[in-house]
């Protein structure tokens, strides 16, 4: 019984996108490891700015300075 969980900063994941990671994982996982998608799970947790960083900065600082994680800004 596979379990995957995605953490992602509380940045305004809809629910749309929340359903496409949960399949394309599933998927994945079925493909890659020939497991039973009605027995693989998946758990998206939403991580406030506050409680995320990376080199050194909180990532709430990070975004005040205008650094994203969007590829297309």
């Amino acid at each position: 019984m596979p379990y995957v969980k995605i953490e992602v900063t509380r940045e305004g994941v809809t629910r749309k996108q929340k359903q496409e990671l949960i399949a394309g994982v599933t998927q994945l996982i079925t493909e890659v490891l020939d497991k039973d998608p009605q027995l693989t799970h998946v758990v998206i947790q939403e991580v406030e700015l506050d409680d995320w960083g990376y080199a050194g900065e909180q990532v709430s600082v990070l975004r005040e300075k205008g650094i994203t994680a969007n590829r297309n800004q």
